[in-house]
């Protein structure tokens, strides 16, 4: 079968479309032929050695295809994943406890393009901070894939969302989905544009940017307020001194990592049913950018880390040249 992997860590030249052997399940585990993989930062990670992983290696940790063989879903299932490597392939053994049916009514596009950004949003609003109505989240990166999720996730709990874009078109894009400001930080100090519409502060800082942007998410939260790192985008965020939280009111610092999120399948599974729920009833609605061929993942890739998107980036692992 072909496969994308990686013997060794660096940009997307390492990238290998390859032939490998058929993978076997075992006896807690699913042979599903993938259909489509959802392209994220946690496959850069793993290509450039940031996240080590044993090479070599088969990147995407995101799915969705048919159940091929298994003991606890019936062969012909259409099954989604998160948290779980192997998907920039044509096949893809995966352990039960990562595996969710997707319902009938949800396509295998929207599944892919949804499931771990719409977990992230998820776990980030309703668990690492639950926004409640009345109160304002920052939101970085807000026309991506988790930031667009995160602005309707905080306006369908009435919340006011203020997002922060790289260009004019992804400002659009944000609003479009919500948002109630959407500030272009490369043509305006997003700190001052904040304190501008909220003087007093921000409750949370939703913040996957990293080291760009952690001091300014910081210096913008209330008293007691919330500052979730749950990404590095720009770079990770150096050692913070913790009276830095002190002087500014107490607050709270936390790196929230979406495995600790999905540690057991009834979890994985009672988060992912909510997340299509949501899809279903509109309160999410899912962007898709691009969809790449099997042996485009070097472009996605650079279109990912160019931060040239808007919403999701998707490989579709039936199709190449």
């Amino acid at each position: 079968m072909k496969a994308i992997r990686i013997h060794e860590y660096g940009d997307g030249e390492v990238l290998r479309f390859e032939d490998v052997t058929l993978p076997q399940p075992g006896p807690d585990q699913a042979l599903i032929r993938v259909v489509r993989a959802g392209v994220n930062y946690t496959d850069v990670y793993q290509r450039t050695g940031f996240t080590k992983v044993a090479l070599p290696f088969t990147l995407g940790s995101e799915g969705v295809g048919i159940v091929e063989v298994s003991s606890e879903f019936a062969p012909g299932t259409r099954v989604a994943w998160s948290g779980y490597p192997g998907a920039y392939a044509e096949m893809a053994v995966v352990p039960h406890a990562k595996l969710v049916a997707v319902p009938d009514g949800i396509s295998d596009d929207i599944a892919a393009s949804s499931l771990l950004q719409g977990i992230t949003a998820q776990y980030l609003t309703e668990n690492t901070y639950r926004i409640r109505a009345g109160e304002t989240a920052l939101v970085h990166a807000g026309a991506g894939g988790v930031g667009l999720f995160l602005i309707q996730l905080v306006k369908a709990k009435g919340g006011t969302a203020l997002a922060t874009v790289s260009t004019p078109e992804k400002a659009a894009v944000a609003t479009e989905n919500g948002a109630d400001a959407a500030i272009v930080y490369t043509e305006a100090d997003f700190v001052a544009a904040v304190r501008e519409r909220v003087p007093g502060g921000v409750e949370v800082a939703y913040d996957s940017v990293g080291l760009a942007t952690w001091r300014g998410s910081l210096s913008l939260l209330k008293p007691l307020g919330t500052l979730a790192l749950f990404g590095q985008a720009s770079g990770p965020v150096p050692p913070i001194d913790p009276m830095l939280l002190a002087k500014q009111g107490s607050v709270f610092l936390t790196r929230p990592a979406l495995g600790t999120f999905i540690a057991t399948k009834a979890v994985f599974r009672e988060r992912a049913e909510r997340v299509f729920q949501w899809l279903a009833d509109g309160t999410l609605r899912s962007r898709i950018t691009a969809t790449y061929g099997l042996d485009e993942v070097a472009e996605a890739h650079r279109a990912l880390e160019g931060r040239q998107t808007t919403g999701k980036l998707l490989i579709d692992t039936t199709r190449w040249a």
